[in-house]
């Protein structure tokens, strides 16, 4: 080979080194970006669909769904009309804790409607969520899980008093409510 082919194929493989590292970089940095805007949910995703490229597809295909919605906050008007049957439904949790349940879910569902998300299918409804509340999502999922178990008569008074803090966690994100003024707390399991 003569000196030209030589230094051909080193710019040749000089470029392919720095296309190689460029793209590399570009990976890890969206990886990255997911990671901190998802939170546990990557980690959830990651898990559930077993490889963390597989996982950053779905979560993708995620902001760009949510992406194309109306999101739009909540008039001081609606957000305090909601705020005082958020405070009815707690007290009732006293002498009904099976109903106040049932109607902080339908209160949750009232104020993602009135928020502008679609309502589909629970999943959905949660995976729509992760993207502007990935560090409650999974509070919403726990909560929906214990109402579940209480239409099958398989959960007690507390798991209903928990199911009603995860649902006010959402609530409260939802409502765009003032940082000092939340209650909701950060995701934990309950014993079954």
């Amino acid at each position: 080979m003569d000196q030209r082919t030589m230094i051909i194929i080193g710019i040749v493989a000089i470029a392919i080194v720095v296309v190689t590292a460029a793209l590399f970089y570009e990976r890890k940095r969206k990886s990255e970006r997911l990671r901190q805007q998802f939170g546990p949910e990557y980690d959830r995703a990651v898990r559930q669909h077993g490889d963390a490229r597989h996982a950053e597809a779905v979560l993708l295909e995620r902001e760009k769904r949510v992406e194309k919605f109306s999101i739009r906050p909540l008039p001081p008007a609606d957000r305090e009309r909601y705020a005082n049957e958020w405070a009815a439904v707690q007290k009732r949790f006293v002498d009904d804790p099976s109903m106040a349940v049932t109607q902080a879910e339908k209160l949750v569902t009232a104020v993602m409607v009135a928020r502008g998300y679609p309502m589909g299918d629970f999943e959905q409804r949660a995976a729509d969520i992760s993207v502007n509340y990935p560090t409650v999502v999974q509070n919403y999922r726990s909560a929906r899980e214990i109402t579940l178990r209480h239409a099958q008569g398989k959960s007690s008074t507390e798991d209903l008093r928990q199911s009603m803090v995860y649902f006010r966690s959402l609530f409260d994100e939802l409502l765009d409510s003032p940082k000092t003024a939340k209650i909701g707390v950060p995701h934990e399991r309950i014993a079954s």
